[in-house]
């Protein structure tokens, strides 16, 4: 199941970027947020009780949906447009690192062996990365929408750490997705963009499958932290870099800009969240 979510998660990255081909990073993070709370809301309504919806989670909630959902998922979409899938991804995949720092700043937990040797990986596979983009087709500064979307998403893990004291998971979801929603809308309709929002039907498709793909990939997660070790499932579901890596090696277009600093980068940052999720 942590493999699926990884799979899911890979899916949807490079889905989005198709639909990017022909729409813009505002339909596609608004989409992908309104697929997320359609799902979210039918699960809820159709799984958790109604005497288990403890309203007093609720400012957690609402701020990891603000915070991490709506910015990490509109980063998400931005960086996909300026780096390419692999890259997006294998930054994307930062976010323990991002929830680590928190925990130890926040919750006070204690820096450790692993930490830092994960930490160590991580950074030198970021510079492979970056110094990967000139052979790839996109700006070293652009590592920055990554990085955003990645520190969105870490700071998530530690808000609902909070919050899940008081609530389910999937009333956590719904609840965080719907204030995502309406951050979402409201930043589109604030910033001027409402018209962005039109794309042709190819897009929609293509923006509505990775919605389906990511928040698949995200009860998964749920699935497997139920029969599993957090320990053994986060390592395993932040693998979708390497999925990403495989699947762009089979499409032509793709493959040819896969160039070994960026692999290498890839690989690297995958292994530095296994040992610092250890």
């Amino acid at each position: 199941m942590a493999l699926g979510s990884a799979l899911c998660a890979a899916c949807a990255t490079l889905l989005i970027q198709r639909g990017l081909q022909r729409s813009n990073f505002y339909a596609g993070a608004w989409i992908n947020v309104v697929v997320g709370a359609v799902a979210a809301w039918s699960a809820t309504l159709l799984i958790v009780p109604w005497h288990a919806y403890t309203w007093r989670a609720v400012p957690y909630f609402v701020f990891s949906g603000v915070v991490g959902t709506a910015g990490g998922r509109l980063f998400r979409v931005l960086a996909i447009q300026k780096v390419g899938a692999p890259v997006a991804a294998a930054i994307n995949n930062l976010a323990p690192l991002v929830a680590t720092i928190l925990a130890i700043l926040v919750l006070g937990e204690h820096v450790t062996l692993p930490i830092l040797g994960g930490t160590l990986v991580i950074v030198a596979g970021t510079i492979l990365l970056s110094l990967s983009g000139r052979y790839v087709g996109f700006r070293p500064r652009d590592l920055v929408y990554p990085f955003i979307a990645a520190s969105c998403f870490g700071t998530v893990a530690i808000v609902r750490k909070l919050g899940l004291s008081t609530a389910g998971p999937l009333f956590d979801a719904a609840i965080n997705v719907s204030a995502a929603l309406i951050a979402s809308s409201t930043f589109v309709a604030a910033s001027g963009h409402l018209t962005s929002l039109r794309c042709d039907r190819r897009s929609l498709g293509w923006f509505v499958a990775g919605g389906i793909a990511e928040n698949s990939g995200v009860f998964l997660i749920l699935l497997a932290l139920g029969f599993g070790d957090v320990s053994v499932v986060i390592p395993l579901a932040g693998t979708a870099p390497l999925f990403v890596l495989l699947i762009t090696y089979f499409i032509p277009r793709e493959a040819a800009r896969l160039h070994w600093r960026l692999v290498a980068g890839a690989v690297m940052i995958v292994l530095g969240v296994m040992v610092l999720t250890r």
